[in-house]
């Protein structure tokens, strides 16, 4: 029996709820997204993944055996007790997520918390779990500047700036369009924490890889129009226009561009809002052969990937996206760290994080491992290099790995 069969026929239990566990009180877990808001979408992706996780642990998997906590019942190193995720909704406001942030400690006393999503929004929520030496664990947050705070409770297991803008240039030197090398590169960012430091950190990269920024378009995040920036895009005619948007701002580009009649000859989106499903089915027909990057491909028959997005998919109707997937993988080493430290203190459960070395078969997603440096950030991170094709986004780059040919130039609505 193929696993997607497997997974369908395992659905109905993990929809319908989990047996009886062994004796003990819930482990709470505390995870901050945005329920409501324009990133909404994005957040309930999130939370529909972090539930299956719950599932998943709390039910023995024999299937993902390979994974930490899923062949067993809650954490088997403290008793048997079960996972519990209390979710926030921080709608989107800095002060909204610092406020919730600091419910899950003082009231619903969580051991652990994870998530945050926009990362000007992980910044203020993890500086009250730094003040109360609370173990925050973000798996999707991208900004640089997180993990150089000095901040000793704070873990990261997503690429960051560095990673994502390295690849960009890696593939920049290597396309080709029309026979014709990249020379003039635009970028076009949301003007929040994300946005400006992905910018900061490509347009460093790209300088010391030989190749120069010819345009760079910030813009207010969560605009309403933005004709007067794709007209700028249209005038200077750039190689590649890289995109650094949220899901709302993502279709907005997309359709705008459709309708001015724009079409750069590579696009790439830095995922976020291009990776949202959300996206993916209200923009598709409009971006189609968008580049992406991603850490998630669940195209191989076999791999934790297939399997746990087999899963998703039985259960939202959906293919897992990568933030959505980066986001699952953070919550899963916070919980194996827990289980780790046999304890739900926070200062055993920083050492059990601290001491992490996962390796790549017990992940769900394409990292090579999890290990900490001392600044709290992953260094096993990787990325890839997706393109929309139909409703699906497919691996083009690296080539030794990629699973589809890339095609070059875009595409759009042709």
């Amino acid at each position: 029996m193929s696993i997607t069969r497997r997974s369908m026929l395992a659905a109905p239990a993990l929809l319908t709820g989990v047996p009886a566990l062994a004796q003990g009180a819930p482990i709470k877990v505390g995870a901050l997204h945005p329920l409501t808001g324009v990133a909404a979408s994005a957040g309930n992706a999130a939370k529909a993944a972090l539930e299956l996780a719950v599932e998943l642990i709390n039910t023995p998997q024999p299937d993902l055996a390979a994974m930490p906590l899923m062949a067993t019942t809650g954490f088997p190193a403290i008793g048997g007790r079960p996972l519990q995720l209390v979710l926030a909704d921080q709608q989107g406001s800095p002060s909204v997520a610092q406020n919730q942030a600091l419910r899950l400690i003082t009231q619903e006393r969580v051991v652990a918390l994870t998530g945050g999503y926009q990362s000007g929004l992980t910044q203020t929520a993890s500086a009250i779990a730094e003040r109360h030496g609370i173990p925050y664990v973000n798996g999707e947050s991208v900004a640089t500047n997180l993990t150089e705070r000095g901040f000793r409770w704070f873990f990261r297991t997503t690429p960051i700036g560095p990673d994502i803008a390295a690849i960009y240039m890696e593939f920049l030197k290597a396309a080709r369009v029309n026979d014709r090398p990249i020379s003039k590169i635009a970028i076009v960012n949301e003007n929040t924490e994300y946005g400006t430091s992905i910018a900061d950190v490509i347009r460093r990269t790209a300088d010391a890889h030989g190749l120069s920024i010819a345009l760079q378009i910030p813009y207010a995040a969560n605009s309403a129009d933005v004709s007067a920036q794709v007209l700028q895009l249209k005038d200077a005619q750039p190689d590649v226009a890289i995109f650094i948007s949220y899901t709302s701002d993502a279709i907005l580009y997309a359709r705008t561009m459709r309708a001015q009649g724009y079409r750069p000859p590579i696009l790439i989106g830095d995922n976020s809002g291009f990776s949202d499903d959300n996206f993916v089915q209200t923009a598709g027909d409009t971006a189609q052969g968008i580049i992406n990057r991603s850490a998630f491909d669940p195209s191989r028959p076999g791999s934790n990937s297939f399997k746990i997005n087999a899963l998703y998919k039985a259960r939202t109707g959906r293919e897992m996206d990568d933030t959505t997937a980066r986001t699952m993988q953070g919550f899963l080493v916070t919980c194996d760290a827990i289980n780790r430290a046999g304890s739900t203190q926070p200062a055993a459960i920083q050492a059990a994080l601290r001491a992490t070395d996962l390796k790549a078969e017990q992940l769900m997603i394409g990292y090579r491992g999890v290990r900490f440096d001392e600044k709290g950030q992953n260094t096993l991170a990787s990325v890839l290099l997706v393109q929309l094709r139909g409703r699906e986004y497919v691996s083009v780059w690296p080539t030794e790995t990629a699973t589809s040919q890339l095609q070059l130039p875009y595409r759009g609505w042709e």
